[in-house]
């Protein structure tokens, strides 16, 4: 955690080459704004659809938008801002 407030939460994450366990899917109550700053992954989204990431990119995800991490390099580092 990097910082917080009532309203937005800032983190560092480490994933060491950890992606999603099989069958389990994200569905935050809040919006995040993610970016890649290291490594490599892959989001895949509830409706199938698959977000390749390299160093620099980022995206937005919707509260309630069921997602998960399907694969992640080891050394992978990500900038996460969960806001409402």
């Amino acid at each position: 955690m990097l910082a917080e407030t009532e309203s937005v939460r800032i983190e560092c994450i480490v994933s060491n080459g950890q992606s999603s366990p099989e069958g389990f899917w994200y569905d935050q109550t809040e919006n995040e704004w993610v970016l890649l700053l290291k490594g490599a992954a892959s989001l895949k989204y509830a409706d199938g659809s698959v977000a390749a990431m390299k160093p620099g990119d980022h995206l937005r995800i919707p509260a309630h938008t069921r997602h998960r991490v399907e694969s992640v390099s080891e050394d992978a580092v990500w900038l996460a801002v969960h806001y409402r």
